[in-house]
């Protein structure tokens, strides 16, 4: 968009002293009545698209950012989504802040990300409180906190509409999104036993996680359907931290003329734990024991040798979680959200880190 300057040359609109960008400016250059700059800016249906472009043309040339605190104080939103968790994967973290504010600068929010702990006695009091002093328009839960009864309630009773990610309890009280843990967990076993394993150790996840349970399930599954009943010393019990993965592995490799086959930790940080064990006490991976994880995070492409692992969707399920409250703001509050629901698909991942026994 330009205009014709004082020498007959064309230039564009722009602000002149450094001065900020206002609404009233895109409207004058747009063409355009302030309210309706303002209804392109908040994503509202019904402005005609040769109109919604002109504007967002306007906006472009003028560097204009919309002003979050003006942009509250004129209507009932507030643009902002927050983000609960309380993970000690940094990169399950780091992953699902991408999924959540890639999906939220498209529709112009911003994210409030909040670490929690979820063994804190006052945990539902300190959410409900942090509910009471900011005002969100959504709530997005990661485990272990989407499976917490306190948790819920704070957020309900706070009336902030809310959507949990990949929850195992509670069924039917929010939206959600999932991915079939379970399936997945007997893929990878099924995937094991079908390159000659037998004697697969298993390193259960964080007990406070329904997700650990959902793949411990799936492990079983698999092997009782093999005809195999897991050895009780090649189980260990994770906390989904590499420290534990190592704990986990001392416990698996106690008896160096009884090893496993193979071991299946229940996510990829607690994998590294066992193969950094292996490698410090002369267990070969995978030539001794094969080693395969869950989640496919950075670190499976890092440590040598890469790790076999199940493809979790954690950013797109992140992404998915936050365009159902984005849609349902932007639809109006009269759109129902609790029944909302979607199942992402998961990869298997194969690297290195196993090996065939045939």
């Amino acid at each position: 968009m330009t205009q014709n300057t004082g020498s007959g040359q064309r230039g564009t609109l722009t602000p002149t002293n450094g001065a900020v960008s206002t609404i009233n400016d895109v409207a004058r250059l747009a063409g355009v009545s302030i309210k309706t700059v303002s209804r392109v800016m908040n994503n509202e249906p019904n402005v005609r698209e040769e109109t919604r472009s002109k504007v967002k043309e306007a906006a472009a040339l003028l560097h204009y950012r919309p002003n979050l605190l003006a942009r509250s104080l004129a209507g009932s939103r507030s643009f902002l989504i927050g983000l609960l968790y309380d993970n000690p994967s940094s990169s399950y973290v780091i992953d699902t802040q991408e999924g959540v504010i890639r999906r939220c600068r498209l529709g112009g929010y911003h994210v409030l990300s909040e670490p929690q702990d979820s063994l804190a006695p006052d945990l539902g009091r300190a959410i409900a409180s942090l509910l009471a002093t900011i005002r969100l328009d959504g709530v997005i839960l990661t485990p272990p906190l989407c499976d917490m009864g306190q948790v819920l309630d704070a957020v309900e009773a706070a009336g902030v509409p809310y959507v949990r990610v990949t929850p195992t309890t509670f069924a039917g009280r929010s939206a959600y999104v999932d991915m079939d843990d379970v399936q997945a967990a007997y893929d990878m076993t099924r995937y094991l036993l079908d390159r000659g394993h037998r004697d697969i150790g298993f390193v259960r996840g964080h007990p406070e996680h329904g997700s650990s349970h959902r793949r411990y399930e799936g492990y079983q599954r698999a092997m009782k359907e093999a005809g195999l009943t897991p050895r009780p010393n090649h189980i260990a019990q994770g906390y989904n931290s590499f420290a534990s993965g190592q704990a986990a592995a001392k416990s698996l490799f106690a008896d160096a003329g009884d090893l496993p086959s193979a071991v299946f930790a229940s996510n990829d940080d607690m994998a590294f734990g066992v193969m950094a064990y292996a490698q410090q006490h002369g267990v070969r991976v995978p030539d001794q024991v094969s080693v395969v994880g869950f989640d496919d995070n950075p670190g499976a492409m890092i440590i040598w040798p890469h790790l076999t692992t199940i493809r979790q969707p954690v950013a797109d399920l992140a992404y998915a979680a936050a365009d159902i409250l984005l849609s349902r703001a932007d639809a109006g509050e009269g759109v129902a959200l609790r029944d909302a629901a979607r199942l992402l698909p998961f990869e298997l991942v194969r690297r290195e880190s196993d090996r065939e026994l045939r």
